[in-house]
């Protein structure tokens, strides 16, 4: 690059300023911020928005700052790994941050990360809006998260509607909003669609696929030799990686399709039973009225970790069986996963009158979350409050 040519660049960085800077470093923080872009841009298409953004994001019409898959990492051991990463982004964002210093900054969900540098941000001097949109799982543990989070933001938006209450102690501007996911349940159902398949979804990082699969297609071939009729689909985030581990089990093809993540939601509308990794997928196949066997395989030292030293003992782990109470999704962590105990949840699902009884505590899901409002449109409007 020539000096001029360098000196042109720099010139236009200065001349560039940007209303927002949006921070997601997680799949589903990805599609959240999708949905927040679209509706912000909706009502101000000259926006100018800076972010660290996953594939959804990048398809609006925004700059990039950082690919969100330099952040994804899972566990407490692998974190540790991933720690020199992970400390020259957080120096390299703020940097940015406080040099075009944004209107506002948003930081979607990710809370060890994003609560660290919103503090950090005011330390150094931001003196402009914070914003966290998904709250940190403050119910479950570390409490005092709350007064740390009254002390440095201005606005956080939630998308639970029993997290408020754990602010109300506080004077930090806490705004419910239904859950975004929640335009999945009120999409209007093709009735004509056959429900067949069983979804098989690995996680979409590496590592949660190499820990999840083998166990999901060892339940899989268990449930053929009850029915050699099934059909199972797989969600992909990484086909070379699927396809290596399913021609290590020596399955016939014929029973298997693997699809991209891209068609999760044109492929659950055909499915009859799931099992899932934990996480927001496991809500979004609930809305889609999916019964799910939840699974997670977690390391010994991970789960020593969070009983031991964090503490967390929740009555139950999945999302959906949060919100409701009680044990809707089978839930499968750590010890208490293994091929036969996935399987026999599996058989349990595939039972008549256990799907009847799932599907009305999903329809109790629907409206619980359901608030009649856009979610992301409520977003898009609190966020131009703080501009």
């Amino acid at each position: 690059m020539t000096l001029t040519r360098r000196k042109e660049n720099i010139l236009k960085e200065k001349m560039q300023t940007y209303d927002l800077f949006i921070c997601a470093f997680e799949d589903s923080a990805d599609i959240h911020g999708k949905n927040l872009i679209l509706e912000l841009l909706k009502k101000n298409p000259n926006l100018k928005i800076l972010a660290i953004a996953g594939p959804k994001m990048r398809e609006t019409n925004i700059d990039i700052f950082m690919n969100m898959e330099n952040f994804q990492v899972m566990g407490f051991v692998d974190i540790i790994y991933a720690l020199p990463k992970l400390i020259k982004n957080f120096f390299s964002i703020r940097k940015k941050i406080l040099k075009i210093n944004p209107k506002a900054s948003i930081f979607i969900d990710y809370p060890d990360f994003n609560l660290r540098l919103e503090k950090s941000l005011r330390k150094k001097g931001y003196k402009n809006s914070l914003i966290h949109y998904i709250s940190p799982t403050i119910w479950a543990w570390r409490k005092k998260r709350a007064d740390f989070m009254a002390k440095y933001l201005d606005l956080l938006i939630t998308i639970f509607p029993f997290e408020k209450k754990y602010f109300s102690h506080t004077s930090l501007d806490v705004e419910y909003i239904g859950h975004p996911l929640i335009n999945l349940a009120n999409e209007k159902k093709n009735e004509t669609i056959k429900k067949e398949l069983i979804g098989i979804f690995p996680g979409s990082r590496l590592k949660e696929i190499k820990r999840n699969l083998p166990l999901q297609l060892k339940a899989a071939k268990k449930l053929l030799i009850d029915n050699k009729n099934l059909k199972f689909v797989i969600s992909s985030t990484n086909d070379v990686l699927i396809k290596e581990i399913f021609e290590n089990e020596n399955l016939d093809r014929k029973n298997f399709q693997i699809f991209s993540r891209d068609q999760n939601y044109s492929f659950m509308k055909k499915m009859k039973l799931a099992m899932a990794t934990s996480g927001t997928i496991n809500l979004e196949l609930a809305l889609l009225k999916v019964p799910t066997a939840v699974n997670f395989a977690i390391k010994p030292i991970d789960l020593f970790i969070a009983r031991n030293l964090l503490k967390i003992n929740l009555k139950h782990y999945c999302i959906v069986n949060i919100i409701l109470n009680k044990r809707v999704f089978p839930e499968l962590y750590g010890p208490n996963l293994s091929v036969n105990s996935l399987y026999e949840s599996l058989s349990t699902l595939l039972n008549e009158n256990s799907k009847k009884d799932i599907a009305s505590s999903l329809d109790e899901l629907k409206l619980i979350l359901n608030t009649n409002k856009n979610p992301s449109e409520m977003a898009a409007n609190l966020i131009f409050n703080y501009l």
